[in-house]
């Protein structure tokens, strides 16, 4: 069945409750209350239950050390103690947020594609969930990178008789009881599970990919994080793939960090060139026999379902200025290169309501 609306907004994490809340503030209607005339929109969510990727995180991630929370728009993060996992705060705190704004979030709802209706750049875009379409004025993209582990290409991994897994299907340090280890990615994930794994393994191994940068926190201030997010701005601006910001201003001494330092674990090595049954081979020849293998190697935008579209640059990302496509301005990316910190995700959706809402106004004023 085809629904006619005015947005749709894909995927119910920080950003797109963000834009939920805000397009509430300015009057529209979630779809399935809506009356004849209301502005109206709907959410559609991919996952079972409310929390975005927050449900999917490892029990050791725990509120004292998480990086990165900050609170939805209208609604504070309720106390919680540091040692409770993020993974069972967070999720009933974003399900309590849909529910006082009712934001009526259809889940589970998988969007399969978003194409054109027609020619015509005014006109609609066409979201399919393979169940029901919607005909909308405007599409929020809001899939965050959860759900799109990223693996580099390294020559021989078929091959490896050990366990291969990526941070996304990480569940506990027990798995490594015993193990010799090679942790590969010097991102926030890979030293919190280099720290954490160390206790319980033989050995820890860590390669990355260039050797880490690191930053007391006083290196860390305002101008830093401007400067770093005005480079990942100016990449998504060009339609190259998005860069982290840590990519950029480099890995803070966390005390995650600090302890895996006092473990004598925090010893970057070149990447590895090869793989091989055994374990890995070093640049410098050597064949390091390991066990397991940690991809701590980040994650790419879960944007496939835009495909259709046809916006995806050489340079392998989508042209976004001011979080909008430059390419089909019916189109919001929020949560996407520089908003992909929790209170950047605030602000896009915040903004690209703002953006929708003024348009809408125009168009009226001259109609």
């Amino acid at each position: 069945m085809e629904n006619a609306v005015d947005v749709v907004v894909i995927g119910a994490g920080q950003a797109g409750l963000s834009a939920g809340y805000h397009l509430q503030r300015r009057g529209f209607v979630p779809l399935t209350r809506a009356a004849t005339g209301d502005n109206t929109f709907v959410m559609l969510d991919g996952d079972v239950a409310p929390g975005g990727a927050w449900q999917h995180r490892w029990a050791s991630l725990k509120m004292g050390t998480v990086n990165g929370i900050h609170e939805l728009p209208g609604m504070p993060v309720p106390p919680a103690d540091p040692v409770l996992a993020a993974r069972d705060v967070l999720p009933p705190y974003f399900a309590a947020y849909e529910e006082q704004f009712q934001l009526d979030v259809q889940r589970p709802v998988t969007v399969v594609s978003v194409t054109r209706e027609d020619d015509n750049p005014h006109g609609r875009l066409i979201v399919d969930t393979g169940a029901d379409t919607y005909a909308a004025r405007y599409v929020i993209n809001a899939t965050g990178t959860w759900n799109q582990p990223y693996l580099p290409f390294i020559p021989g991994a078929p091959t490896y008789a050990g366990r291969q897994l990526h941070v996304h299907d990480y569940v506990s340090r027990d798995e490594f009881v015993g193990k010799r280890v090679a942790i590969v990615g010097a991102g926030v994930s890979g030293v919190q599970l280099l720290d954490e794994i160390a206790d319980v393994a033989v050995e820890t191994l860590w390669f990355t990919r260039a050797e880490p940068v690191w930053l007391d926190e006083s290196a860390f201030d305002t101008a830093t994080r401007v400067a770093a997010i005005a480079g990942v701005e100016e990449r998504v601006r060009q339609g190259r793939a998005p860069g982290s910001v840590v990519s950029v201003t480099g890995m803070l001494w966390s005390p995650l960090a600090r302890s895996a330092e006092r473990k004598g674990v925090l010893n970057a090595r070149p990447m590895f060139t090869a793989i091989e049954p055994p374990g890995v081979r070093t640049r410098d020849g050597v064949l390091e026999p390991v066990d397991v293998i940690l991809w701590a190697t980040g994650f790419r935008p879960a944007i496939a379902h835009l495909a259709p579209l046809k916006l995806r640059t050489p340079e392998g990302g989508i042209r976004v200025e001011n979080g909008r496509s430059t390419d089909d301005p019916r189109l919001f990316l929020i949560g996407y290169g520089p908003s992909q910190s929790t209170v950047g995700a605030n602000r896009a959706g915040r903004d690209a309501v703002r953006t929708i809402v003024a348009e809408a106004a125009s168009v009226g004023a001259t109609a």
